[in-house]
């Protein structure tokens, strides 16, 4: 006696050929993913400045055959339409930009580019891409609907997805995704949940001015010094006091310069921090506490005050009936045998999240640790990835988007 009805037999069976077609053709591609990656790597470009970056991938995109516009000065947008017809229009992310550090790794392909380093995976994520595009194209007659690549700039600044989504270029999008290398997680892991997984970064800059006299006589200055240092003191009560204990927030002064001499009341004073937080409205918060406890503190010790707010990304959060899907279509692909359903929500921030404030989507963690070499962390001077997992990430990202076309 049949376990299952015929027909469902049947449609595992297609799925299950499906899916090795699918990782045959990404397997196939493993030794141009490779050279790409490590081209990418010895020439690496900082944020908004990726000329070079671009022009090379709109060169493989056109030996692909496949159709692009530009975003911007350094933006791509690759579009491939399926042969089946009108459908949804699914956005991948792939971002471009280097980090300003040293490249410590003594790698044969190590950046020859001194102070830029492909140093968080970066390079990764265009080889992954521009191998799904040439994928994709080369089976595009098997599905409907639209593909969208957005090679895009500045991750690293919080300032390149802003372009592509105010370019107007994506708003007929569905939904969108990204795929991100993790060295904290071994090969062969794929880690993605609903709900928050990325923090907000919000960055500011607080101008104090004071008035300066010699330190003999404080009585005749403000002392902008004295000032700066109470402000940092006292925005570290709002996580401890404002917050929801049951919430994650972090309030950071990461920069402080004041004064001119031993001897003189400082007449100026700059502070530089960073708050984060995983929700819209734990963000908002912290942003007004900031402000306002900032502002008082400089009143009260007769100093001028200015605030100053860049605005670098919103929380990622994931779309859980997208997670869900996530899941259950890299499970799927050979070379990944562990998915996390659940995992620690991260302080760092990702651009990605532009993506998603009208939109739905998800963003998932590709395991790239299989030594001591591969598991330096993110942003470090010696962070490099195991290269076998960029096809199995292509396999990955072209099924995920087959599946949502489907």
């Amino acid at each position: 006696m049949l376990s299952m009805p015929l027909y469902s037999i049947f449609n595992e069976r297609k799925k299950e050929s499906k899916m090795s077609g699918i990782q045959e053709k990404a397997s196939k591609l493993q030794e141009y993913l490779v050279k790409t990656r490590r081209h990418l790597h010895e020439n690496p470009e900082s944020s908004l400045k990726e000329f070079e970056t671009a022009a090379f991938i709109q060169k493989q995109l056109t030996s692909f055959g496949v159709p692009f516009e530009k975003v911007g000065e350094t933006g791509t947008l690759a579009i491939i339409k399926g042969g089946k017809g009108d459908g949804r229009t699914v956005l991948l992310r792939a971002d471009i930009d280097a980090l300003e550090l040293p490249d410590c790794t003594e790698k044969p392909y190590a950046s020859k580019r001194p102070g830029l380093n492909h140093a968080c995976g970066h390079d990764a994520h265009t080889a992954m891409g521009l191998g799904t595009a040439k994928l994709l194209n080369d089976i595009k007659d098997t599905f409907s609907g639209t593909v969208k690549i957005a090679f895009q700039p500045a991750e690293e600044i919080g300032a390149g997805a802003k372009q592509f989504v105010a370019s107007g270029q994506i708003d007929d999008i569905d939904e969108s995704f990204a795929i991100h290398v993790n060295s904290s997680l071994p090969v062969g892991t794929f880690a993605v949940q609903g709900g928050p997984v990325n923090a907000s970064c919000d960055i500011f800059k607080i101008k104090i001015t004071g008035k300066s006299a010699h330190v003999g006589r404080p009585h005749l200055g403000h002392d902008a010094l004295v000032t700066a240092s109470e402000i940092v003191v006292a925005l570290q009560t709002i996580v401890a006091r404002e917050i929801n204990p049951g919430d994650r927030a972090v309030v950071g002064i990461g920069k402080l310069n004041a004064g001119t001499r031993y001897n003189i009341v400082a007449n100026d004073a700059e502070l530089e921090g960073t708050i984060r937080a995983f929700s819209h409205e734990t963000r908002a918060h912290l942003k007004e506490a900031v402000t306002r406890i900032a502002r008082g503190v400089a009143e009260i010790n007769r100093c001028e005050f200015e605030i100053d707010w860049y605005d670098a990304a919103a929380p990622v959060i994931n779309t859980p009936e997208l997670a869900l899907e996530f899941q259950k279509a890299v499970s799927e692909v050979e070379g990944i045998h562990q998915v996390l359903k659940e995992y620690d929500m991260s302080m760092g921030a990702d651009d990605f999240a532009d993506y998603l404030v009208d939109k739905p989507g998800v963003y998932g963690l590709l395991g790239s640790s299989s030594s001591e070499e591969s598991s330096f962390g993110h942003h470090h001077e010696k962070f490099d990835i195991d290269e076998s997992i960029l096809s199995v990430g292509v396999s990955c990202e072209v099924n995920y988007i087959l599946q949502r076309l489907s």
